[in-house]
């Protein structure tokens, strides 16, 4: 591809010295010059700006200014493993969609995801954009050139993502008392995962909870800070819509602040971290993973997943209830409507049996009723009587 779009000198020869004169070939020029379209609006001057110079930019004075430690790492990490080598000597201008394409197919034979493809774009994106004048990149991921078939494979593997229910989160807390620890790791690590199933709070969120962000009395919890599982370093969270006071009101919420409060009852420090290690410092998902969480998975016969499933499941359980999808998106602290529907995912079979259930129930307490009324006449069916005959009765 560095072949393909690194400039070339080119010479073109307009004739021999000894037959021509100086203004034919000043015509010959001018012709020539003219065929180029140089003058014209669409002609574009060529830029010395190369990807390399864009990196470069991005690491020094862009990343530094705007983006967390976390989300830098992880954008470095694109570019070192699979931007730089295709990329450093391309003129910024010769990038666009086409090339894009190009490059995106050697890197799906190479067996790279389309998932991860599109994250490694969006890095490439944010270079480009930083040391644009327009601040925009050259390209969109609207046009890149994915398979239908691929497209539907996506989706699907995106309403598949793993979520724990209230009862599985209450079976994995069960079983992390018949660990092998300390009593007191016990029972943080169960309030933590049944804490986190009842408010929907991501781990990072959870990790830096402070004394002081919970209100027993009103029910609440107050999200204002995140930690960074790159960096271990306590700073803002994720986005704006993530600043939020959750409320949990639900049977679920209050089974766990009973739990949380129990966990934290004699003297403590307002600033401290309700979950902490021993030497006082937030917790590192990490250790939770593969010292607490994954061993009760196996036990349990239940899938490997990460602490977003507890998320999951209590974005699912929320909406299921019937909850608003304004308050929803505010309590689960998304930034869009469309984030709050992914999460949803595939309802189980259960729930959607449940659901049925649910309506009969609500039909058969309907089936007969009559309404009260205070002296006017009113007009109501009979749902009895209507099945059979259609006709309708006074009740006064």
């Amino acid at each position: 591809m560095a072949e393909m779009c690194r400039r070339k000198r080119e010479t073109e020869i307009i004739g021999p010295i000894k037959t021509m004169t100086k203004s034919e070939a000043e015509r010959k020029k001018l012709e020539y010059i003219l065929n180029l379209k140089i003058n014209s609006n669409e002609y574009k001057i060529p830029s010395s700006l190369t990807f390399a110079h864009a990196v470069k930019h991005y690491r020094e004075i862009f990343a530094p200014r705007m983006l967390r430690q976390s989300t830098f790492l992880v954008a470095d990490g694109h570019l070192k493993v699979h931007l730089e080598a295709d990329w450093n000597e391309i003129p910024v201008e010769h990038i666009d969609i086409d090339a894009v394409n190009e490059w995106i197919w050697k890197k799906r034979q190479s067996n790279l995801s389309w998932v991860t493809i599109k994250n490694i774009l969006r890095t490439m994106q944010r270079v480009l954009s930083c040391c644009s004048n327009d601040k925009k990149p050259p390209f969109s991921q609207e046009g890149l050139a994915i398979p239908e078939r691929d497209k539907l494979q996506m989706k699907i593997e995106s309403r598949e993502a793993i979520s724990f229910s209230w009862s599985q989160a209450k079976q994995i807390a069960g079983e992390v008392y018949k660990l092998d620890v300390d009593d007191v790791l016990k029972e943080q690590y169960a309030t933590l995962f049944i804490l986190a199933s009842a408010s929907g709070l991501r781990c990072a969120e959870l990790f830096a909870l402070r004394i002081n962000d919970l209100d027993f009395k009103a029910g609440t919890i107050r999200v204002d800070e995140s930690a960074d599982q790159r960096t271990y370093i306590i700073g803002p969270c994720k986005n704006v819509a993530a600043y939020r006071t959750v409320l949990l009101a639900d049977a679920e919420g209050r089974e766990a602040l009973l739990m949380l409060k129990r966990f934290l009852k004699g003297p403590q420090t307002q600033t401290s971290f309700a979950f902490r290690s021993k030497r006082g410092t937030a917790l590192r998902e990490t250790s939770v993973l593969h010292t607490f969480l994954h061993p009760v998975l196996r036990t349990l016969g239940f899938p490997q997943a990460g602490m977003h499933a507890f998320r999951h499941g209590c974005n699912r359980r929320w909406e299921l209830s019937g909850m608003n999808p304004a308050v929803l998106r505010q309590q689960m602290g998304h930034s869009s409507a469309v984030m709050t529907a992914r999460y949803t995912g595939e309802i189980p079979l259960d729930k959607v049996q449940e659901a049925f259930s649910k309506m009969e129930l609500e039909n058969m307490e309907v089936i007969g009723k009559r309404p009260r009324c205070t002296g006017s006449r009113l007009v109501v069916y009979n749902q009895q009587t209507r099945g059979m005959s259609g006709r309708r009765t006074m009740a006064v």
